[in-house]
């Protein structure tokens, strides 16, 4: 279909990016991928592109198959289509010269075939590469293998990152930035195993087992967390479970910004990105579930933070590996470190991973949003972020619903943290029950009458003491302070109605892990005090100090 003499195949692509030079007579004129929008039936395949500077006589279409080419000066546009289209007579072609809408509709070679990702604009305007996975099964476990001594200079060629590992070089021009946005010192004289070990142990530091007990016990805002339902939930699907992902203009326009890349990743590295993607979502939906849909300043720091992959580089092995580093992190530096907010994330990271690619796409063009408006985590969507969202798109979907199906059979326990949870929980729970076991002395004895008459008679006599009685006595026992340990260890109370911000959340609370096992002894040994205080109390009748939770 052609509107004018010159010919479509004439029209010669010099780049590969989205600004193209075509030599439509002698001269080079700079040409521009125009806004553009795919949709399908049965039996047909419907473009909408926009051309606002161009005139109704001046417009070239080519169908080939798969292929499909506008040329309209000063706009170009080549689409690499997911099925066959076919010019039989039956296309349909309308040019609205006010609004500068060109609508195309032109038939299917099969009829009933369904285009597979036409929403996923940055692939649709790829060029002649195929897919870039390969069509095999990967293994979601751990390969096995007897280690072997790595040689110098081969070490030296695996100090990397980002996408896939292919950046290095980028901290070294960038070391103001360097502390703003990721945790490892030095990352480009740093192994994968050394980064993985440092992050282990700056998690094992920075669990805090006050702040742990405190979200165990005064829970109320999480379960309203725990309740909330994320956009996803919310998505129709159709009957292969698919979402049908809606993308808004700004969205779309992300994706047009988006530079066409080809990715030629080994099985070890492609397996790498997989996990780093799992590793991403799951930060990203426990900040979703977290602010309840409402991102806030906070929202980049809580992404990257949370993540091992964006604040550490770390490389993974396997899903458990991704799971164990996603729980430790959310229990040792958010605001909400409760095992169920680890567990509600995996389980919306496997609802996103269902509903397709799509809605993997969606949650990636999100985080890269908050990272684009956030000063120093913008470097992380160049590092990976912006390669996640176009590796994504040109994908097999089965890849995505293979992965999901992995991820939901995969469990998660406390005692895989290696944070003692379970001990410290069992502790805490011992004084509580001693707590709540007992009893009280009513004062109701002939004795505690008498008592009290020479006590109120004696405060009479002294003004002073009955005032310090009636305040300290009675008031303030009720409003006491946790009970203190002799390290200054607690069992907290949860303030909620002064929260802290994240970065004020992470030196308040410094307390190192070794304090867990020390608190643990000493809520043993108050257990023990408790009983012995309880019988004592039985044979004196008076109250014993109540600890709380």
């Amino acid at each position: 279909m052609s509107t004018s003499s010159q010919s479509p195949k004439d029209i010669h692509q010099r780049t590969a990016d989205s600004f193209m030079i075509i030599p439509p007579t002698d001269l080079y004129f700079i040409m521009i991928t125009p806004a553009f929008e795919l949709s399908q039936d049965p039996e047909f395949l419907s473009l909408i592109i926009r051309v606002p500077y161009t005139r109704t006589s001046e417009f070239d279409l080519f169908i080939d198959g798969n292929d499909f080419k506008f040329f309209a000066k000063p706009y170009f546009l080549r689409l690499s289509l997911p099925g066959r289209i076919v010019e039989d007579g039956r296309e349909r072609a309308r040019f609205d010269i006010d609004k500068g809408v060109f609508t195309l509709r032109v038939a299917k070679e099969t009829t009933g075939e369904h285009f597979e990702g036409l929403d996923l604009l940055t692939t649709s305007s790829a060029g002649a590469e195929g897919e870039e996975e390969e069509d095999e099964e990967f293994d979601w476990q751990i390969e096995q293998q007897v280690y072997q001594e790595t040689p110098e200079e081969q070490l030296r060629q695996m100090h990397k990152y980002g996408f896939g590992n292919q950046r290095t070089g980028v901290f070294h021009k960038l070391q103001e930035e360097l502390a703003d946005v990721i945790d490892v010192m030095n990352p480009e004289s740093t192994t994968a195993a050394d980064r993985r070990c440092a992050r282990q142990e700056a998690e094992t530091l920075a669990f805090s087992p006050d702040h742990y007990l405190a979200d165990l016990f005064e829970d109320d805002e999480i379960k309203g967390l725990l309740n909330y339902k994320p956009w996803w939930t919310k998505c129709p699907s159709d009957q292969e479970g698919q979402a049908g992902v809606l993308f808004t203009d700004e969205e779309k326009e992300q994706m047009r910004r988006f530079t066409n890349r080809s990715y030629l990743l080994d099985k070890t590295t492609r397996g790498q990105v997989w996990l780093s993607l799992v590793d991403i979502l799951l930060a990203y939906c426990y900040e979703v579930r977290s602010t309840e849909g409402e991102h806030n300043v906070e929202s980049p720091w809580t992404v990257r933070k949370l993540s091992g992959t964006l604040s550490w580089l770390e490389t993974y092995c396997s899903l458990p590996d991704v799971l164990v580093s996603f729980g430790r992190r959310v229990l040792c530096f958010p605001l909400y470190r409760h095992f169920d907010m680890v567990l509600a994330a995996i389980h919306d990271t496997t609802k996103i991973l269902q509903l397709g690619k799509g809605c993997v796409l969606k949650c990636l063009l999100d985080v890269h949003r908050m990272f684009r408006e956030n000063e120093p985590a913008y470097i992380l969507n160049d590092l990976y972020i912006t390669d996640y969202c176009i590796w994504i798109q040109r994908v097999k979907s089965k890849k995505v619903n293979t992965l999901a199906s992995v991820l939901q059979k995969t469990l998660l326990n406390k005692k895989h943290l290696n944070l003692e949870l379970e001990e410290l929980e069992k502790a805490a729970f011992l004084v509580q029950k001693e707590e709540n076991s007992a009893p009280v002395s009513h004062g109701n004895s002939s004795s505690d009458n008498s008592e009290s008459s020479e006590s109120e008679e004696s405060e009479s006599k002294d003004p002073g003491c009955a005032d310090t009685r009636e305040k300290g006595g009675g008031e303030l026992r009720q409003h006491s302070p946790p009970h203190s340990t002799s390290t200054g260890c607690t069992i907290p109370q949860r303030n909620f109605n002064t929260p802290l911000t994240a970065n004020q959340e992470t030196t308040a609370l410094p307390a190192p892990a070794h304090c867990s096992r020390q608190l643990i002894q000493e809520l043993e040994e108050l257990a023990i005090t408790e009983e012995t205080r309880s019988s004592r109390s039985q044979q004196e009748n008076a109250s014993t100090p109540r600890v709380m939770l």
